[in-house]
C-alpha cells in the first residue's frame, strides 16, 4: 500500500475535519502518499482528486463541516459510474479508500471494493449516532452538546413566561439526539420515533406539573417522531398553557468539535490507515465498549439500531 485517499460523503458531521487531519498525518507517518477527493462520491466520478500533506491539514481540527465538502451521488448507484470513479482512482495509483460518512456512504464503499478490487475503510460520521455496530458515532456528541445549549437557553424564557416548549432535533429514524439532549437538558418528555407516544398522556402530565407549581415543560421531539404540528394545535387547548416550537434545523450539524469527537476522529482515523496498511478491505472502524475496533461492513450494517430503553426508562423517572 503506498498511496491512499480520503472522501467525506453525506451529511456532515462535527469531527469530520479532525478525523481527515488523522487519517492524513497517520499515512504520512508511515511513508505513505495521501490524496483528498472533494465532494464525495461526485468528486470521485467527476476526478477531483488532489496530494495533500501535512500543511493540507493544518489548523482544521477545531473547526466544524468537512474541508474536504460533502455531496450526495444518486448516480453512484450505477455499476458503470462506480467503475469510473475506480478508473480515477486507479489512475493515480491509489489503492486503498477511506470514507468518512453514514450507512449509504459504507455500501458505496463496499461496491467499489467488491467490484473494482479497491481496498477501503468506513469511518462512521454521522450526527445521528444510527449505527448500531459502535456505541457512538462521529459527530454525535457535539449534536448533542449544540442541543443542550438550546434547551439552557430556551428553559430561562419558557420559565419566564410559564409556557410549553417542544424543541424539534434531528433524528429521523434514530431518536439518540433527542434521548442523550432530554435526559441532560433535564427535559420533560422525550419523543423519540422508536416509541409510541399518546398526547393525552403528556397533557395530563403537564397539567400535573402545573398544578404542584412547575413553571415550565420542555419537550424534545425527534423528527421522525410524528406529527409536531399536531402536538402543537392540541396541548395548548388541553393544558391552558402557551405552547412554542422551535426546530434547531442544521444548526445540529456545525459547530467545534467536543473533546470526545475529537478524541474519536484520532483513535477512527489512525485505525482506517492501519487497517489498509495491512491489506484489509470492506471494514468500518468504530467504538465499543470504550476501545477501538474494527470489522466487516456487510456485518457492521446488518446489525440492527434500537433505542437504549434503559437510558429511557431512566429517562421516564428523573421528569
Amino acid at each position: 500500500m503506498k498511496k491512499i485517499a480520503i472522501l467525506t460523503s453525506g451529511g456532515d458531521a462535527p469531527g469530520m475535519n479532525a478525523a481527515i487531519r488523522a487519517c492524513v498525518r497517520r499515512a504520512l507517518n508511515f511513508g505513505l502518499e495521501v490524496y483528498g477527493v472533494e465532494r464525495g462520491y461526485e468528486g470521485l466520478v467527476n476526478n477531483e482528486i488532489f496530494q495533500m500533506n501535512s500543511q493540507s491539514v493544518c489548523d482544521i481540527i477545531q473547526r466544524g463541516g468537512t474541508i474536504l465538502k460533502s455531496a450526495r451521488c444518486l448516480d453512484f448507484k450505477l455499476p458503470e459510474v462506480r467503475k469510473t470513479a475506480a478508473d480515477n482512482l486507479k489512475k493515480h495509483g491509489i489503492e486503498g479508500l477511506i470514507v468518512i460518512g453514514g450507512d449509504g456512504s459504507f455500501t458505496g464503499a463496499k461496491l467499489l471494493s467488491d467490484e473494482q478490487g479497491i481496498n477501503v475503510v468506513g469511518i462512521p460520521g454521522t450526527i445521528d449516532n444510527d449505527l448500531a455496530y459502535t456505541d457512538f458515532t462521529l459527530g454525535f456528541d457535539t449534536a448533542v452538546n449544540t442541543v443542550l445549549w438550546a434547551i439552557n437557553s430556551l428553559r430561562d424564557t419558557m420559565t419566564s413566561h410559564e409556557r410549553v416548549s417542544i424543541i424539534k432535533v434531528m433524528g429521523r429514524h434514530c431518536g439518540d439526539i433527542a434521548l442523550y439532549s432530554g435526559i441532560c437538558g433535564g427535559a420533560e418528555f422525550i419523543l423519540v420515533p422508536e416509541i409510541p407516544y399518546d398526547i393525552k398522556d403528556i397533557a395530563e402530565a403537564i397539567n400535573k406539573n402545573k398544578a404542584r407549581g412547575k413553571l415550565s415543560n420542555i419537550i424534545i421531539f425527534a423528527e421522525g417522531a410524528g406529527d409536531v404540528d399536531k402536538i402543537l394545535s392540541c396541548l395548548p387547548v388541553m393544558t391552558g398553557l402557551d405552547t412554542k416550537l422551535t426546530t434547531l434545523g442544521h444548526i445540529q450539524r456545525g459547530g467545534t468539535p467536543t473533546m470526545f469527537d475529537r478524541m474519536l476522529a484520532a483513535r477512527f482515523g489512525a485505525r482506517a490507515v492501519d487497517v489498509l496498511i495491512d491489506g484489509q478491505t470492506n471494514r468500518v472502524v468504530g467504538y465499543k465498549n470504550n476501545a477501538t475496533i474494527d470489522m466487516n461492513i456487510t456485518e457492521a450494517l446488518a446489525i440492527k439500531k434500537e433505542i437504549n430503553r434503559e437510558l429511557y426508562d431512566i429517562a421516564t423517572t428523573l421528569c
